[in-house]
């Protein structure tokens, strides 16, 4: 889906993250806490990986707004080693509890659609409003680690195959 303006990036952002939510609805405690959802990854590991991403968008958006250039993806890392990064901050949050995660999920959800809620349109549109993002425009960050990541997310959790791993493994 092209998105060209703000309300379809909202749109997208609810739409998204209704789908996600629904499947990780469908799941007990036990099958989200499992691993192997994808690869060593459990479905907690996931919601913990976007609840990541999502702060990393916003730490960038707020340095921008200081009028300072954020290091993208993150300090000491490039966008070639984003698996490396991301294994990085799994094993960090790998044995954070499950309600943790749940209430930083909702928490980081609601705080990144406050960003974009109170943002211009001309802000998230303009290509080159921060420094930051060189020609590009704050509205690709933003649906990378929004409604495209939630997309992505939703593809990994298969809950009859996630089952069926629990079965074979337990039975």
């Amino acid at each position: 889906m092209k998105i060209l303006t703000k309300t379809q990036l909202m749109e997208a952002i609810e739409l998204e993250r209704g789908k996600l939510e629904k499947k990780i609805a469908g799941l007990s405690d036990a099958e989200i806490l499992f691993p192997g959802c994808m690869d060593h990854w459990s479905v907690k590991d996931i919601m913990a990986h976007l609840v990541d991403w999502e702060q990393r968008c916003i730490n960038w958006y707020e340095t921008g707004k200081r009028g300072e250039k954020p290091v993208t993806p993150e300090p000491g890392y490039k966008w070639g080693q984003l698996p490396a990064l991301n294994e990085k901050y799994y094993l960090l949050h790998k044995d954070q509890p499950l309600a943790e995660v749940r209430a930083q999920f909702q928490a980081s959800f609601q705080q990144i659609k406050g960003y974009l809620a109170g943002m211009p349109e001309e802000e998230l549109l303009t290509p080159g409003t921060y420094a930051w993002t060189g020609e590009h425009a704050l509205l690709g960050y933003f649906k990378a680690n929004t409604s495209s990541h939630y997309h992505w997310a939703a593809a990994q959790i298969s809950p009859k195959s996630l089952r069926e791993r629990m079965m074979k493994l337990l039975g």
